[in-house]
C-alpha cells in the first residue's frame, strides 16, 4: 500500500501544550526566587528590606504556580487561566519589588518576559489589560517606595523606559503571536488541503485498472497497487512489497533489467504474470531523472491495440477521402460510357443487359465509397420502414446476375407475411453485400460449389435477416476476431468487409453476430429495429 497520510506532517494547533509550558516557566520562575532567597545562594543578595513579606509571597507564589501548573492540564479555559496567572505574577512581582529592592532590575525583566508570554496566549482587549496593569503597578510600587523613604526610588527616567518598554512588548507580542497563528492556521489548512490531495491521488492509483510497481536499485518491490497484486497472483500488498522481483516476476524482472541496460523493450510481447490472469503490457519509467528506482505499468494490451486501432482508423479516414476522389473519377467516366452506349440503336438485348449491370455496379461502387467516407466521418442513417422480403428478393436477383460461377448459388427464404424493419436502405445493401460475398468465397467446400442463402424471420418485433451457407464454418478462435478492422484470413482481403458491416448495423441501431451452425456452415444474424421505432441518432 502507499503510504501517504504518515508522509505528509501537519502543524496542528495543541492548546494543551501551550498553557502546559506557559504554566511550567511561571513555576520554574517562581522555584527560581525560592531557591535564591532560601539556599546558600541567599547570601550573594542584599538582606531584604521586607523579610517577612518576601518570604510569604515567595512560598505562596510558588504553590499557586505548581497549582496552576497542575490546573493548565485542562484547555477548556485557557484565556481565563492565563490571564489569572498574568494577575498573579503581576501582583507577586509588585510585592517582591517592594520587598527585594535589591534586585529589582532583575525581579522586573522576569515580569517582562511574564508579560509577553502571557499577551501571546491572550485576546487583544485581555492582553492589551494585563500589559495596561503591569504598567500601572510598576508606577504603584515606585509612589510607595517613593513615599516610604525606606529605600532609593527609580529614577523617572527609568521608570519611564520600564512602562514604555511593557507597552512595546506587549504589542509586538501580540502582533507576533497573531502573526504565528494566522500562519499556523494557513499552514493547517495546506496540510489537510496537502494529506486530502495524497489521499485521493492513493486512492486514484490504487483503483487503476492497469497496475502500478515501484521497484528500487536493489530490484526489490516498494510499493504496488491493487490491481499489481491481483495480476501478481493475489499477492497481498503489504506481503508483496519488500520482495524481489526476481522471485515475484521472473519475465518481469529480465526486461526491467534490459529496460535499465538500455535494451529496447517497445517491442516485447505481451506476458501473463500469474496462472489464469489476463496479459499485460509492462512499461517502464524512471520515478527520479537521475535515480534508479522504476516506475512500472502493467498495461491492458487490449487498452493499447484499441487506441492503436483508433489511430489506425483515422488514417484510415484520412486515406478514404482521398482514395474516394482518385476513384469517383473514373467511376464517373465509366458510368457517363455506360449511358452513352445504351443509347446505340445496335445493341441486341444481351449486350444491352450487361450494360445495365455495368450501370448498377457503378452505382453500388459508389454508393460503398459514400459509406465508407461517411463511416469516417460517422454521417447518421436515414432509417427508412422497410418491406424485407421485397427487398431481399430484388437483392437476390441483382446479385445473381454477377455470379462468377454458374454453379454458385444465391437464394431467398422468405416468409408469406411482410417483414417490416427499420433501416437505411442504402446501408442495408452494403452489409448484406459484404456478408454475401464473404459466404460465397469462404463459405464453400474444397471442390464444391457455394450454397448461400438469405432467410428472413420475426423474432416478436424484431426482424431478422441471416445470411447462411454450408461451408466448413469458422474456428472459434477466428470467430473472435472476425469484427476487427484489417482481420482477414485471406492474402488479398483488407479486412474492413465485416468491420464496416458492424460500424454500419451501429449506426442503424441494429445488430450484427455470428452464429455457428450445428451441421457445419456459417450464419451471420442481422437483427433490426422494429418499424416505427424510436430512433437515437449514433455517430
Amino acid at each position: 500500500m502507499f503510504p501517504i497520510a504518515k508522509a505528509v506532517e501537519r502543524s496542528v494547533s495543541n492548546p494543551q501544550r501551550e498553557l502546559y509550558f506557559f504554566a511550567l516557566s511561571h513555576a520554574l520562575i517562581a522555584a527560581m526566587i525560592t531557591a535564591l532567597l532560601f539556599s546558600p545562594f541567599s547570601e550573594v543578595l542584599e538582606p531584604p528590606l521586607l523579610p517577612k513579606l518576601a518570604d510569604v509571597v515567595t512560598i505562596a507564589y510558588l504553590l499557586v504556580s505548581v497549582a496552576l501548573l497542575v490546573w493548565g492540564r485542562n484547555p477548556g479555559r485557557q484565556t481565563f487561566i492565563v490571564a489569572v496567572t498574568a494577575c498573579i505574577d503581576i501582583i507577586a512581582m509588585t510585592l517582591l519589588l517592594l520587598a527585594l529592592p535589591s534586585v529589582r532590575a532583575g525581579i522586573t525583566m522576569m515580569l517582562l518576559f511574564n508579560i509577553a508570554s502571557a499577551v501571546m496566549l491572550l485576546p487583544f482587549r485581555a492582553g492589551v489589560s494585563v500589559t495596561l496593569l503591569a504598567c500601572i503597578m510598576l508606577i504603584l510600587e515606585h509612589v510607595l517606595t517613593t513615599l516610604g523613604r525606606q529605600s532609593r526610588p527609580r529614577s523617572m527616567a527609568e521608570l519611564t523606559m520600564f512602562v514604555l518598554t511593557f507597552l512595546a512588548l506587549g504589542w509586538l507580542s501580540y502582533r507576533g503571536a497573531r502573526h504565528a497563528r494566522t500562519s499556523h492556521a494557513l499552514a493547517e489548512l495546506r496540510g489537510a488541503e496537502v494529506a486530502s490531495l495524497v489521499e485521493i491521488n492513493e486512492m486514484i492509483i490504487r483503483r487503476m485498472r492497469s497496475g502500478v510497481l515501484v521497484v528500487d536499485a536493489s530490484n526489490r518491490i516498494t510499493m504496488t497497487n491493487e490491481a499489481a497484486s491481483t495480476l501478481l497472483g493475489d499477492y497481498d500488498i503489504n506481503t508483496a512489497e519488500s520482495t524481489s522481483l526476481a522471485r515475484v516476476a521472473p519475465e518481469l524482472s529480465r526486461r526491467l533489467q534490459r529496460w535499465r541496460a538500455g535494451a529496447d523493450t517497445d517491442d516485447d510481447e505481451p506476458l501473463q504474470l500469474a496462472p489464469e490472469q489476463p496479459e499485460v503490457q509492462p512499461r517502464f519509467v524512471r520515478l527520479l531523472a537521475d535515480g534508479n528506482t522504476a516506475l512500472i505499468f502493467l498495461d491492458d494490451p487490449t487498452v493499447v491495440s484499441r487506441r492503436a486501432e483508433s489511430m489506425t482508423l483515422a488514417a484510415l479516414g484520412r486515406f478514404s477521402a482521398s482514395l474516394a476522389h482518385e476513384v469517383r473519377n473514373p467511376l464517373a467516366a465509366i458510368n457517363y460510357a455506360c449511358q452513352l452506349l445504351e443509347e446505340s440503336e445496335n445493341l441486341n438485348p444481351a449486350d444491352q443487359r450487361l450494360l445495365q449491370i455495368i450501370h448498377q455496379q457503378c452505382q453500388r461502387t459508389n454508393n460503398i465509397i459514400e459509406s465508407v467516407l461517411g463511416l469516417a466521418r460517422r454521417d447518421r442513417a436515414n432509417p427508412e420502414n422497410l418491406d424485407l422480403c421485397q427487398f431481399v428478393r430484388h437483392f437476390v436477383d441483382d446479385y445473381q446476375q454477377t455470379l462468377s460461377v454458374e454453379t454458385d448459388t444465391l437464394e431467398a427464404s422468405l416468409p408469406k407475411q411482410p417483414v417490416i424493419g427499420l433501416v437505411d436502405p442504402g446501408h442495408l445493401q452494403q452489409i448484406l453485400t459484404a456478408l454475401v460475398h464473404n459466404a460465397l468465397k469462404y463459405g464453400r467446400k474444397p471442390e464444391e460449389p457455394a450454397r448461400v442463402r438469405l432467410r428472413v424471420s420475426q423474432s416478436g418485433r424484431a426482424p431478422q435477416i441471416d445470411v447462411i451457407d454450408r461451408g466448413p464454418g469458422i474456428p472459434e478462435r477466428i470467430a473472435n476476431q472476425l469484427f476487427q478492422p484489417f482481420f482477414t484470413t485471406s492474402e488479398h482481403g483488407t479486412g474492413l468487409g465485416l468491420y464496416i458491416a458492424r460500424e454500419l448495423c451501429r449506426v442503424n441501431q441494429a445488430s450484427l453476430r455470428y452464429i455457428s451452425m450445428p451441421g457445419g456452415g456459417a450464419c451471420f444474424s442481422l437483427i433490426l429495429p422494429a418499424p416505427n421505432s424510436v430512433f437515437t441518432d449514433v455517430r
